[in-house]
């Protein structure tokens, strides 16, 4: 099932040419919870502009701004910032999940994972196109609402500087940098969250099962971080680090907690990737 060896492939065989990544990039692409997860991330912006309609934005002085929420209507730079800071604990969670705990498990559900590594697709060569997809869907899903958020504050606030909570603002030509900046930090906190996905779909046939089991433990995360008797044990957890991307909001830019909280993430992210690939080339493949 692995794949032929060398001495009995067929002429012209390459294991490499298997399952390329734009054929599993447009069948993912094509999927409807691909479509629907766009929708409610692009959809996100438009609501929160409502909110801020009906309920009024912040009317105080330049001191009463204290978090980043009261200065959300204070550009389009701001509300991006905001709509990261909403969705980044929980919202970007699910596309995530979803993508990467959906990958493997959703084929096995249908009963074709047997079959497309009869073509033959090697292991190894499957589990790696599906991970790159995956990871590329999720980043393009972070990606895809603060970019939104951008254009619609835009539209309702105007293009301005980064006021920031603690004071002062970022130049206009700084403020785009300094989103990037969080916006790559998200997408590597989420790394453990597309671990945890990515490995349970390789030992479950149930999709639900791995999506719900990763956001699950990430939701467990995010409980224990708020045991504060945990003390310093709290810093091994990767969502006691998911918003110190605040420090790029601040007059001087501070790379400590980001640091820290990219490699407590990444470290997670490779052992349960490993974790992965080991359990798919061993599993016993009967559907």
């Amino acid at each position: 099932m692995s794949g032929l060896a060398p001495s009995t492939a067929a002429p012209g065989y390459r294991p490499r040419g298997t399952l390329p990544l734009r054929v599993e990039a447009v069948r993912q692409l094509k999927r409807r919870r691909t479509l629907v997860m766009a929708a409610v991330l692009g959809a996100l912006p438009f609501v929160l502009v409502a909110a801020f309609a009906i309920g009024g934005g912040p009317d105080g002085g330049e001191n009463d701004r204290i978090t980043l929420m009261d200065t959300a209507t204070a550009s389009s730079a701001n509300f991006a910032a905001t709509c990261l800071f909403v969705s980044a604990g929980f919202l970007l969670v699910i596309p995530v999940a979803l993508f990467h705990g959906d990958t493997v498990a959703s084929e096995a559900g249908w009963s074709s994972l047997r079959y497309l590594l009869a073509a033959p697709v090697p292991r190894f060569r499957l589990l790696w196109s599906k991970l790159v997809v995956a990871l590329g869907f999720s980043a393009a899903a972070i990606l895809l609402l603060p970019v939104v958020a951008l254009a619609v504050g835009t539209v309702a606030y105007g293009w301005g500087p980064l006021r920031l909570p603690t004071g002062g603002s970022l130049d206009t030509g700084e403020t785009l940098p300094r989103l990037g900046i969080v916006i790559v930090f998200i997408a590597l906190s989420q790394l453990v969250t597309a671990g945890l996905a990515f490995w349970l779909s390789t030992k479950t046939d149930a999709p639900l099962g791995a999506v719900g089991g990763a956001v699950g433990l990430t939701i467990v995360g995010n409980v224990l971080d708020a045991v504060t008797a945990l003390g310093d044990w709290r810093e091994i957890l990767p969502a006691h680090w998911q918003f110190a991307w605040i420090d790029a909001l601040q007059p001087q830019l501070e790379w400590d907690g980001m640091i820290k909280g990219t490699a407590v993430s990444v470290s997670y992210a490779l052992v349960l990737f490993a974790l992965a690939f080991r359990t798919f080339t061993r599993k016993d493949i009967v559907s």
